[in-house]
């Protein structure tokens, strides 16, 4: 007979078992202390209720972690039907003994009494861990949820680049002359630019990529500006795309729906590769993009290194 598998919420006393716990489940996504701390206990929607943890005489041996809406994203809000779980696992030694399907009925009988009728993993921003499941890395984790009748929405890809030699290609250049002789041109970001920069952000991307753009310019117009590229395209004097870089993360970058058909996306990317080699880094990488984008992003040297899933699944 199986030893009885306990549901708890998670305590402060708990993190050092969970990270032990978390790190040997989710092998490719490994976190360390400092992460948690600032990416899930410190999360304005956290909520010690939203971490269930699996206890088996004592021990831990599996998690999963929930969060809704608490404080609301910009103007997007609360979002009063969704949820989200942005991470899972269960001690490799103990897994298909049941222990992940507890979990996962508890989590969501909680989030269903909140009123929450669409689940989805795990993009949950602003501190997802990675987009979804990594199909590749844990093929039992997306048996278990095909299993339990989760669906899949989309499948993002994870790119890198190496940049070391990285050289705009002749093509690219060509392309700048003649957006040029349109009156397009990409340059770096300017204080002056604000004003109508974030309403761009919002009004064609999006709260998220804004809130992305807020903390790269909160940095790009403070302390340790060297280490992040922020560009701007415009067209006369009208802003119509933009790109940012932070380290060796790279995005997001777009430009606005009436101008994607002149090339000023791929002047923007190949731009900003050259400005990161430029600052001394060697690589680029970037955790999501769709198939047709991809296309765009192999131009510039970018190969795939991750394939995710993002799953839903409705409980209301």
């Amino acid at each position: 007979m199986a030893d009885p598998v306990v549901i708890r919420p998670y305590r402060g006393a708990d993190e050092a078992a969970l990270l032990a716990l978390w790190n040997q489940a989710l092998t490719h996504d490994r976190i360390d202390a400092a992460r948690f701390r600032t990416q899930v206990l410190l999360d304005a929607n956290f909520d010690p209720a939203g971490l269930l943890l699996a206890e088996v005489e004592g021990q831990l041996a599996g998690f999963v972690l929930s969060l809704v809406r608490q404080t609301p994203l910009f103007l997007q809000g609360l979002e009063p039907e969704l949820a989200w779980i942005t991470a899972f696992g269960v001690r490799p030694a103990q897994q298909r003994q049941g222990i992940g399907r507890q979990l996962f009925e508890a989590a969501l009988g909680r989030l269903a009494s909140l009123g929450r009728r669409r689940v989805l993993i795990s993009p949950y921003t602003p501190n997802y861990f990675t987009p979804g499941v990594d199909v590749d890395a844990y093929p039992a984790a997306m048996a278990f949820l095909h299993g339990a009748g989760w669906q899949v929405t989309s499948q993002p890809i994870s790119m890198r680049a190496e940049l070391t030699g990285f050289q705009v290609l002749a093509a690219i250049q060509e392309l700048e002359q003649r957006l040029a002789g349109q009156g397009v041109a990409v340059r770096p970001v300017q204080a002056a630019d604000l004003p109508e920069l974030m309403p761009f952000i919002a009004r064609h991307f999006g709260w998220d990529w804004y809130r992305f753009a807020q903390e790269a310019l909160l940095q790009r117009f403070g302390p340790g500006a060297d280490d992040l590229c922020f560009l701007v395209a415009t067209r006369g004097q009208e802003i119509v795309g933009y790109c940012q870089q932070r380290r060796e993360r790279f995005g997001p970058f777009g430009v606005a729906p009436a101008q994607r058909s002149l090339g000023v996306g791929r002047l923007l990317l190949f731009r900003c590769l050259d400005a990161m080699l430029a600052k001394g880094f060697h690589c680029a990488w970037f955790l999501w993009t769709g198939r047709n984008a991809a296309r765009v992003y192999e131009l510039a040297g970018f190969r795939p290194a991750r394939q995710f899933a993002i799953l839903q699944r409705d409980i209301g």
